[in-house]
């Protein structure tokens, strides 16, 4: 990545993450129903229409990269903190991940910034937590800074 657009992707995180970290818990008081419509529309070809992932996501592609996981409480969604998963859809896995220095992981997520607005990603997540057990959105939640 160019040394200018990883100063730009920084700054956008660093926006995201200052606007978020300031909310009680930014997947509160969204649009639940409107996130689900959305996670139909943009998420389920590839993360399966009851958020159970793609055949066999535990096995590497070809290429590398794992197949859609699962967003049910069965996948690892929910051991991420909210920042994370807001960037991983919003610039895409690969990208997200080279911000947090991890390495030796290729990612196949595309980035969603394009498609979707910063609210329509957030209703995404509030929809795909809304579906866990209490006990798995509570250890979530507590995954986020200041929870």
């Amino acid at each position: 990545m160019r040394t200018g657009v990883k100063q730009t992707v920084l700054m956008a995180a660093m926006t995201i993450w200052a606007g978020a970290a300031a909310a009680d818990h930014e997947l509160d008081g969204r649009d639940v129903a409107r996130g689900a419509g959305l996670y139909q529309e943009q998420c389920a070809a590839c993360h399966g229409a009851d958020l159970e992932g793609a055949p066999n996501w535990r096995s590497a592609n070809a290429d590398g990269t794992l197949p859609a996981p699962p967003h049910d409480e069965t996948g690892h969604t929910w051991h991420h903190d909210n920042v994370l998963l807001f960037d991983y859809t919003k610039l895409g896995g690969q990208v997200a991940l080279e911000m947090r220095g991890v390495t030796g992981f290729t990612s196949a997520m595309p980035a969603f910034g394009d498609q979707l607005s910063d609210e329509e990603i957030w209703n995404i997540l509030a929809y795909i937590r809304s579906t866990w057990p209490e006990e798995v959105q509570r250890i979530q939640k507590g995954r986020n800074p200041r929870h």
